[in-house]
């Protein structure tokens, strides 16, 4: 009921406005719309208005120091310190976007919680998970195999985020998954690749 007033209104009320933008500066992963959408007379309306809104937040440039200071602590698990150092990595190599390659979808929410400024696609084999990352935030949940080896772990994130339109030939693709492949629990790497520049000649 985030927009209520927009069931039989095409604006929502200013209050409305800022409860939506609160829950967005306060870290949520997904804001949902109900009978706005389910009923109302105005649902696209609504969609987009929400949609505009959270957008403003997120360009807002204090939004990123105000998520960093509202971040639990790390637990003490491997995973945790691998996120960390992979947000730094992808802030200081201006990194495209990350792949995460997840079982369970522990990992992908764990790098969720960092909050990157790039996409999170997120490659699993099991659509159960793909369907409960759907609504963590940032994430880009997709189907698809379990890679066998390092090769294909990099072979497999670089093409599917081109495939996908979040890299462009040349860019930086950071990559995360683990040893041994397909074991819950098992994040242990971090990879930098490049997705490959066009040949010459060609369009």
């Amino acid at each position: 009921q985030m927009l209520e007033s927009m069931t039989s209104s095409p604006a929502p009320t200013r209050a409305e406005a800022s409860d939506v933008a609160n829950a967005v500066y306060e870290g949520a992963d997904a804001l949902m719309l109900s009978a706005e959408t389910a009923s109302g007379d105005y649902p696209m309306e609504a969609v987009g208005i929400m949609s505009r809104i959270i957008e403003r937040v997120e360009r807002d440039p204090l939004w990123p120091g105000l998520m960093d200071a509202e971040h639990a602590g790390m637990d003490e698990h491997d995973v945790d310190a691998l996120v960390a150092a992979a947000r730094k990595a992808a802030e200081a190599q201006s990194t495209a976007c990350m792949v995460v390659f997840t079982t369970t979808g522990g990992t992908a929410r764990r790098m969720a919680r960092e909050r990157p400024l790039q996409p999170i696609l997120t490659l699993t084999p099991k659509p159960e998970t793909a369907r409960r990352l759907a609504l963590v935030w940032g994430l880009e949940p997709r189907l698809g195999p379990e890679p066998k080896s390092l090769e294909e772990v990099t072979d497999l994130a670089v093409s599917s985020a081109m495939d996908y339109g979040l890299a462009e030939p040349g860019q930086r693709i950071l990559i995360l998954a683990g040893t041994p492949f397909g074991a819950p629990g098992a994040a242990n790497l971090l990879r930098l690749a490049h997705a490959p520049a066009k040949a010459k000649g060609k369009k």
